[in-house]
């Protein structure tokens, strides 16, 4: 997390994003580019019409600036490196073509979707980053952290698989210290019977395959989060396992990883990723640099 893209809009989901940037913990410095996506309106009219038009435009810009200023003020004093993008056009694509080309590790975006009943509807611009961006991506909702002294609560979906080895080495770079509430979790579905067969003819039982792999990512991430909390559940399905998990311990921020399978789909989620993306009750990071980095390697 040493190149993140912030994008905002001046709304509340995009505040409530940005809040969750400066109270992450990051590396020894951080290039924060903040984008806003200004759209030019156009109409077919008389020539007053359009003046009054891009005087409406002009007035976005400034907001977008004001905006801007009111970021910048939460990141005083940290070792950041700040600066403005602005831009033109549709604002999902906007926003994925400028991580692309400035090689972010990290796109950061307010999700639109807050109470129990919408909370699953991602907003359209939320849910075209988190699937298209070519690096690894924070979806925010607000959880009440910043209106609380207590630490952030946060969660690490994590398995035996490439995808969650992965995600583990890059969020084992964040330094999240004795000031986060960390938990790594473990979800053994019904049909690991099934599917573990080959382990099972191993004499390893399923659950102690598990837990072992959870001992082992505890101590990987010892240096970074040495209070670290391990979890192993079982249920029907992972991703509804995961949100309910979050759901009962007030996660503030879920992380999953990401696996590309394909040249031509690689940045697409995952039926995991997008089913945690949807139905959590909190932020979700999406975690997938060090795939696309081993798949162009």
């Amino acid at each position: 997390m040493h190149n993140v893209l912030l994008a905002i809009d001046g709304s509340t989901p995009s505040i409530e994003a940005a809040k969750l940037l400066a109270h992450l913990p990051h590396p020894d410095s951080l290039d924060l580019t903040v984008l806003s996506v200004v759209q030019r309106p156009f109409i077919h009219s008389s020539y007053a019409t359009g003046e009054l038009l891009e005087k409406a435009f002009e007035r976005d810009k400034a907001f977008a600036n004001e905006t801007f200023r009111q970021v910048a003020e939460m990141f005083d004093g940290a070792n950041v490196t700040i600066k403005h993008a602005m831009r033109e056009g549709p604002v999902g694509e906007s926003i994925v073509e400028l991580a692309g080309s400035l090689k972010r590790d990290l796109v950061v975006v307010g999700a639109k979707g807050h109470s129990q009943i919408t909370r699953l509807l991602l907003g359209s611009v939320s849910d075209h980053v988190a699937t298209h961006a070519p690096c690894s991506t924070l979806v925010v909702r607000p959880t009440g952290l910043h209106e609380t002294a207590r630490p952030i609560r946060v969660c690490l979906a994590y398995e035996s698989s490439d995808s969650a080895s992965l995600a583990l080495e890059e969020i084992a770079e964040v330094p999240w210290k004795t000031g986060t509430d960390f938990h790594l979790l473990t979800v053994e579905t019904y049909l690991s019977d099934f599917i573990g067969q080959r382990i099972a003819d191993e004499g390893i039982e399923i659950s102690s395959h598990y837990l072992e792999g959870l001992s082992d990512a505890k101590a990987r991430l010892a240096d970074v989060a040495p209070h670290a909390k391990t979890h192993l559940v079982k249920g029907d399905h992972i991703g509804e396992s995961i949100v309910t998990f979050a759901e009962d311990n007030a996660i503030d921020l879920l992380i999953v990883g990401e696996t590309p399978r394909s040249a031509v789909n690689r940045f697409l989620l995952g039926s995991t990723s997008r089913y945690v993306l949807r139905h959590a009750p909190c932020s979700v990071w999406v975690t997938r640099n060090r795939a696309v980095e081993n798949m162009d390697s």
